[in-house]
């Protein structure tokens, strides 16, 4: 065969599969990921919110509390500020909610992509003190800006930073600085999003006010914000995400309700962390990409369901607009890198003046996913231009820029995605320097393998649904906690067609007709043999009501 071939199941994998009643197929999944049958094992399967890591040695939470509490009691007021990304925003809500149901006097403010960016900048600054609060608290922000926050401190406003994002060396002028990562925190888990960290502190305001505030109820917007930063779906996480999703399902928030009815052609139905990242996220990210993320953050502190619907409306045409854009300049990266022979060389720069700056970051990982190389993506406007970078999985990212950093103006970010910025009239010296420095570090890199490789086949004793209730028990999937890939070798296509830029297949599966779906595979309709094996995820069918399975197709052989 041209993949890898996992093999069949070993004795591991039967023993697991006799022992907890599980199909073969997923039962080895957990055997090659090195799973015992012990307690943790159970415990890992079906997490509950009693096994969270207790909060006590969390730095900076007592600190926060205690003035956020005092400004509570004072009838302060208070701003909240949140980043414009999905966890910044459901963070905002959080400590938004909570503390105007403990009584507080709240002015809630996002960042703009396009009025001071990302983080609390000067802009942002000018916002807040516009709002009259003696007390701020950032949200998914404020790690590293010590300048405004020192600007903010001289005015009179004390500052409480809830943040997950990297911690400098030097000491923040705030009265509470909560991030896992600062060096003398003792909190264990390092995981938690901006969001997590925010529920821990409604958790703890509760109890310091004694109040009866079920914080629980925090749990679905925990879960996409979580899912949205990509961050890893264990230990916490897992447990938080696992009881966001039946919290989401619930549809108890009217906002994240309208928005998942919108995406989901007004039916309801379970979600799976897949769910979140694809359908719900990008439509809480898409009004900051294109303008004000305000409208997501109403969106979801909506209480009255008629007003939820009509801002999820409002969020939809956003996001349909945002798609529009998306396809389109995607359409033209993907031309333009077939017309000057990009595909050739290392890495990828591609930038233009009709872009729109807040869609590069989507269209880079895409091109980046297309073709497998540490991709840039660029939207010029004027004499200089803003963009995203992307990269497979291994490269370092922040490395090949910092090496080609004489050709730009400014860059930013970490191994797996940054962003930079650079003059009109440079973007080819760039081009140079970045594909040079791409190449340098692959020279040295060992070899990457093959990037759809099958964790398990499809084992044929198992009935596919069986697998799909097994495989539904590993979630939330994501970061950390992949979607397993499966094997499934040499099956009869029914039929085809295209969908876009996509392919549509139905094949025989077991006795059965089901249908398996390769998104941006539509170029391979005419060389399709008539029977395939298929490199991907099993997964509900829910066009078809949810009890058939369907193939997320990851590779076509």
């Amino acid at each position: 065969m041209a993949v890898d071939d996992p093999g069949p199941a070993g004795p591991e994998a039967e023993a697991l599969a006799s022992d907890l009643g599980m199909s073969f197929t997923v039962a080895d999944v957990l055997a090659r990921r090195g799973v015992q049958n012990d307690d943790r094992l159970r415990t890992w399967l079906s997490p509950k919110l009693a096994q969270l890591t207790p909060p006590d040695a969390m730095a900076g939470l007592g600190a926060g509390v205690e003035r956020i509490v005092r400004a509570l009691r004072n009838r302060e007021q208070i701003c909240v500020f949140g980043d414009y990304d999905c966890d910044g925003i459901t963070s905002a809500a959080i400590m938004t909610e909570t503390l105007k149901l403990l009584g507080g006097e709240v002015a809630t403010v996002i960042a703009s992509r396009f009025a001071g960016g990302y983080g609390f900048s000067d802009q942002a600054l000018n916002r807040v003190r516009a709002t009259g609060a003696s007390l701020l608290i950032t949200c998914d922000c404020g790690s590293s800006d010590h300048d405004r926050l020192a600007k903010a401190k001289k005015a009179g406003i004390d500052a409480v930073v809830i943040d997950h994002h990297l911690v400098p060396d030097e000491p923040l002028p705030v009265v509470a600085f909560l991030n896992p990562h600062r060096p003398e925190c003792g909190f264990p888990y390092k995981g938690l999003a901006s969001c997590g960290l925010a529920l821990f502190v409604a958790a703890a305001l509760r109890r310091a006010m004694e109040a009866e505030l079920d914080v629980r109820r925090f749990l679905d917007l925990v879960a996409v914000g979580t899912i949205a930063d990509v961050a890893p779906l264990t230990g916490d996480n897992r447990i938080l995400v696992r009881a966001g999703l039946k919290v989401l399902a619930r549809g108890l928030r009217p906002g994240l309700d309208a928005l998942a009815l919108q995406a989901r052609k007004g039916k309801r139905r379970p979600f799976s962390a897949e769910d979140v990242a694809y359908q719900v996220a990008p439509r809480i990210n898409a009004p900051g990409r294109l303008g004000d993320p305000t409208v997501a953050l109403e969106a979801l502190l909506a209480r009255e369901p008629g007003e939820a619907w009509a801002l999820s409306e409002r969020i939809e045409q956003i996001t349909q607009e945002r798609r529009s854009l998306q396809r389109k300049m995607v359409a033209e990266a993907v031309l333009e890198i077939g017309e000057k022979g990009y595909a050739d060389d290392p890495a990828i720069v591609l930038a233009r003046a009709e872009w729109h700056p807040g869609i590069v970051g989507i269209v880079a990982g895409h091109v980046a996913d297309r073709y497998d190389k540490p991709t840039v993506v660029v939207a010029l406007e004027g004499e200089a231009g803003r963009g995203s970078a992307r990269g497979p999985e291994g490269f370092r990212l922040y490395d090949a820029l910092k090496e080609a950093s004489s050709a730009l103006i400014g860059f930013g970010g970490h191994q797996a995605a940054a962003g930079v910025e650079v003059a009109s009239e440079r973007v080819s010296a760039f081009r140079e320097a970045f594909v040079a420095a791409a190449r340098a570090q692959l020279e040295t890199m060992p070899a990457m393998a093959p990037k759809h490789l099958p964790e398990v086949r499809l084992d044929p004793r198992d009935d596919p649904m069986q697998v799909l209730a097994d495989l539904e028990q590993l979630e939330p999937c994501g970061e950390k906690n992949p979607s397993p890939k499966l094997l499934i070798e040499d099956l009869p296509v029914v039929n085809r067609r295209e969908i876009r830029e996509h392919l549509k297949l139905e094949v025989g599966l077991r006795g059965m007709t089901v249908g398996a779906f390769g998104p941006d595979m539509a170029d391979r309709m005419a060389t399709l043999p008539p029977r395939v094996t298929i490199v991907g995820h099993l997964r509900r069918d829910h066009f078809r009501g949810g009890q058939q399975p369907e193939l997320l197709i990851k590779a076509l052989l």
